[in-house]
């Protein structure tokens, strides 16, 4: 059956249901407005189906067969047999409970629900297109939109996802068997996360970062941790080099990567005399990145701006250029977080409904879930001097944490940074195990405007983990207890 040229009208159009999306359409509909939103794959987006969720889930199951592994220390003595294929059966059944609650969810607070992809006809109008033969399309009406559409993985020039021996991080996360070898490309935080979780499965790991190190962007004594371990579990790193072809060798593929500083002088008249190296792999991996999803919309038809590198532009409150047009998510820019993304979801859809909603990323977490985690809020120390500040800074290492030497891991330490002259909590950072579960209380200092003597003078349970977070706050006033103050 053909649907006709149907017009119906809502007050919030929402197009994309990942966390930014199906959070705005939630929101929205708590608030009492009419809200439809628009999917064109699966409800939960990205994160819950290709990315946040099945990547985690994939990290713990290889976490349990490497510390089943190598537990010999503690009287366990183990050799795991890993079934790949029930190890991803397992995470889609993770993300399936998940994607059906967000649509249970959705349905529960009066959103309306369409699948196909939308374009803007106007800056009122989009045109939904329906997949399947005969589906057809149909017109829909807003006052507000709302755009959510997220990003995909970067595809560069050389490697195509189309083709067999090329992944990537979503088609890595359902492979079936587990492959010999692996050349990596890019070692950010979704690199390094899945460099860990192969090289846990008995991959043999190879990382090529144009850079000069791991994770650019986070400090170097944060870094040093899981560049360390990495090495640990065997993989390798060529840094300062850049892939930029693939050749089927018949028993797999090589991979040839370029020397940075060549690939970036493209050959001129400053063009850099160095050897390319070659790398015989199974697979390659290509995470170098996410650009947002917009060409599809037809944006400039609702005169919706984009910058060079196709980004909405947004004020604090997710308004676009078209004030009745907003944009959150990755869609919206660094840093692509699915909780920020969430946040401003929220944000944009009080602003809709007249609440004095603003977007305030003073206390916006961040965290790589490599091994050992990191985990990041509010400034750094530098970042705090640059600002003006005075920075105190306080840290305790997690080898004075009896708890985390019952863990096994006790790498890494817990850092505060607060302004000395009023001893506020402007930040704080953490390398080591369970950082992305330590770091709310940070967030929340940085958000409350806690002081040292707040976070310190709060009794915190024995043994646990979070004592270390009191240290390092007791370290900056110089009366730790389990680690010299400075």
């Amino acid at each position: 059956m053909v649907v006709g040229d149907v017009t119906t009208g809502t007050d919030v159009l929402v197009i994309g249901a990942g966390p930014a999306g199906y959070v705005a359409a939630i929101r929205a509909g708590q608030l009492d407005l009419d809200v439809t939103l628009v999917e064109k794959d699966a409800y939960g987006g990205t994160c819950l189906n290709y990315g946040c969720i099945p990547s985690k889930a994939m990290i713990t199951a290889t976490n349990v067969a490497h510390e089943a592994k190598n537990a010999e220390e503690m009287g366990i003595h183990a050799e795991p047999a890993i079934d790949l294929a029930g190890m991803v059966g397992w995470k889609d059944e993770v993300v399936s409970q998940l994607t059906g609650g967000v649509e249970k969810l959705c349905k529960a607070n009066g959103v309306s629900l369409m699948e196909g992809t939308a374009t803007f006809a106007d800056e009122n109008t989009v045109r939904i297109s329906h997949d399947g033969e005969g589906q057809g399309s149909e017109s829909v009406s807003f006052e507000h939109a709302i755009v959510a559409t997220g990003s995909r993985p970067i595809q560069i020039p050389g490697f195509d996802f189309a083709d067999d021996p090329v992944l990537s991080s979503r088609q890595a996360l359902s492979l079936e068997n587990v492959p010999d070898s692996l050349v990596l490309v890019g070692a950010g935080y979704i690199g390094m996360e899945l460099a860990s979780v192969f090289a846990k499965l008995g991959t043999d790991v190879t990382v090529v970062e144009m850079l000069d190190d791991v994770l650019p962007g986070y400090d170097d004594d944060l870094t040093r941790p899981v560049k360390q371990r990495a090495e640990e579990l065997g993989i390798d790193f060529h840094f300062g080099y850049a892939a930029s072809e693939w050749k089927d060798i018949g028993d797999g593929i090589r991979v040839v990567a370029e020397p940075a500083e060549a690939v970036a002088s493209d050959g001129g008249s400053e063009a850099v005399e160095a050897e390319s190296i070659e790398l015989d792999t199974e697979k390659v991996l290509i995470a170098v990145g996410r650009q947002p999803v917009t060409e599809s919309l037809d944006l400039e038809e609702a005169g919706v701006e984009t910058d060079d590198r196709g980004f909405i532009q947004t004020d604090d409150r997710a308004r676009s250029n078209v004030e009745h047009v907003f944009a959150v998510g990755d869609v919206a820019g660094e840093p692509m977080l699915a909780h920020k993304g969430s946040y401003e979801g929220q944000v944009a859809a009080e602003v809709i409904a007249g609440e004095p909603s603003a977007i305030d990323y003073q206390a916006m977490p961040a965290v790589v879930f490599t091994d050992p985690e990191i985990a990041t809020v509010g400034m750094s120390e530098d970042e705090a001097e640059e600002a003006g500040f005075s920075p105190l800074v306080g840290k305790f290492p997690f080898r004075a944490s009896g708890r985390a030497l019952t863990t096994g891991h006790a790498d890494g330490f817990v850092k505060i940074v607060a302004d000395e002259e009023s001893e506020f909590v402007l930040g704080a950072s953490v390398v080591g195990p369970e950082a992305s579960e330590l770091l709310g209380e940070l967030g929340l200092a940085v958000e409350l405007g806690a002081t040292l003597e707040d976070v310190a003078g709060t009794i915190h349970a024995h043994p646990t983990l979070s004592e270390s977070v009191m240290e390092a706050a007791e370290n900056a006033l110089g009366h730790a207890i389990h680690t010299l103050n400075r």
